[in-house]
């Protein structure tokens, strides 16, 4: 799988074929719970990478008056505020055929 940073998805809201979307699954349905699972997993991977990139800027000794910016934070923050919504990722990658799913048996 590739490197969730280097993914061209959309920043902006764009139209979809539905039916390039639902094409592998038979059921736009079936199609949008797949790729809602695969966001909600890009979305865990990039808290948890921002989560411990902004750790390492951290002043642990402060108290509250001596609270200010740290820049390096605020750039790391601004870099992720401009990456793809984890949704367009998912988007993506399901119209790349890049996602692996398999249905259970009910």
């Amino acid at each position: 799988m590739r490197n969730i940073k280097d993914i061209k998805a959309e920043v902006n809201t764009i139209t979809y074929d539905k039916d390039k979307i639902e094409e592998k699954v038979g059921s736009i349905y079936e199609a949008i719970v797949i790729m809602g699972k695969r966001a909600e997993q890009i979305n865990s991977e990039i808290r948890t990478e921002l989560h411990n990139k902004l750790d390492e800027f951290a002043v642990r000794d402060t108290s509250l008056e001596e609270v200010f910016e740290n820049r390096e934070q605020i750039e790391i923050s601004k870099y992720y505020e401009k990456l793809p919504k984890p949704t367009s990722i998912a988007i993506k990658e399901w119209l790349d055929g890049e996602i692996y799913f398999r249905k259970t048996d009910k």
